[in-house]
């Protein structure tokens, strides 16, 4: 199952257990069933519950709000994660506000579903990973989708937070097969939905940190490393990137670790990480997290200039063998 029917496989099982949840999208009914298919056949198996909106982010982010602020579910998918953006305000100012700002807590139990990332030509305003921007804000989680853990789990998980959450999903995950990893490393799912892959008996020299959508190129690198330099590295991959869970990680005893994202760097989810693994780690560190971003600039469409912009398997292999070796 690649990861794309694995989402959908989980809005169909979720809209079979909750009567009370709604799919709202543009150009999400049949047939078309969404920009990249995520939804189809989700209308003609639930019509009542299956709007196909208006091309507004604001709008279709404002109704899912009132549904859940009602007390019914919502998830939303954005046609491309930049035009979450359009949606800012309902978001942050009154789907996560309005858990407490009442008096009392309010279950508020809606998803964003925002496809996010390049490597696919689509240029400076469909190709963006804007996490970086919504972390930190009171009452909002922020999940990124891994093709090493059930969707319907993480899309479960977010319902039942009882507050607004977006998830992110790599466009490049889409055609990608769920739990495919190569020897010699092997896959492996840890309490609170992390993914460790790693080579089974060896003692790593450093960690990798990095969400769904980098994942594979981490694992590229680490190839790498292993058979040119002889550099063991453990991947793991969160699904839920904030609140961040030092816990949930239970990083090996290494000495160097490693945080990478697409996003380009400044205020990012990896400086929240470096953040809270500084804090616990320090003492046996021998150096500072280290981060490993896209290029500080817009995205190109030119498929040459876009792999220069984006982070990418020569990147991370690059840093972390000058970081090991410096």
């Amino acid at each position: 199952m690649r990861v794309a029917e694995n989402l959908n496989a989980a809005l169909h099982g979720l809209m079979e257990q909750r009567p009370e949840l709604h799919v709202l999208g543009e150009d999400i009914a049949d047939p078309y069933g969404g920009a990249f298919k995520i939804t189809r056949g989700l209308s003609t198996r639930f019509p009542e519950r299956v709007l196909s909106t208006p091309i507004s982010e604001n709008a279709i982010t404002g109704v899912a709000a009132g549904l859940a602020l009602a007390g019914d579910s919502a998830i939303v998918e954005m046609m491309f994660g930049d035009f979450t953006a359009l949606a800012f305000d309902q978001l942050v100012n009154f789907a996560a506000k309005s858990v407490s700002m009442y008096g009392s807590t309010v279950p508020m139990r809606m998803v964003l579903r925002c496809p996010v990332g390049g490597g696919r030509g689509y240029g400076p305003t469909h190709s963006q990973s804007l996490q970086k921007h919504f972390v930190g804000v009171p009452n909002l989680a922020l999940y990124e989708a891994s093709p090493f853990r059930d969707s319907a789990a993480v899309l479960a998980e977010m319902l039942e937070r009882g507050e607004p959450g977006v998830l992110f999903e790599d466009k490049v995950l889409y055609t990608r097969r769920m739990y495919e990893v190569e020897p010699p490393f092997v896959l492996a799912e840890r309490d609170g939905g992390t993914a460790e892959v790693s080579l089974p008996g060896e003692q790593p020299d450093c960690v990798v940190i990095a969400a769904g959508g980098v994942a594979h190129r981490v694992l590229e690198a680490m190839r790498t490393l292993l058979v040119e330099e002889d550099i063991a590295c453990t991947l793991l991959v969160p699904s839920r990137l904030y609140p961040f869970d030092a816990e949930d990680l239970r990083l090996p005893d290494v000495r160097r670790v490693f945080v990478v994202e697409e996003g380009t760097a400044g205020g990012t989810w990896g400086a929240e990480v470096a953040h809270v693994l500084h804090r616990r780690l320090w003492s046996r560190l021998d150096g500072p997290v280290t981060l490993v971003h896209s290029a500080d600039s817009a995205i190109p469409t030119a498929a040459h200039l876009e792999r220069a912009a984006l982070v990418g398997a020569a990147s991370v292999h690059r840093t972390i063998l000058e970081t090991l070796r410096g």
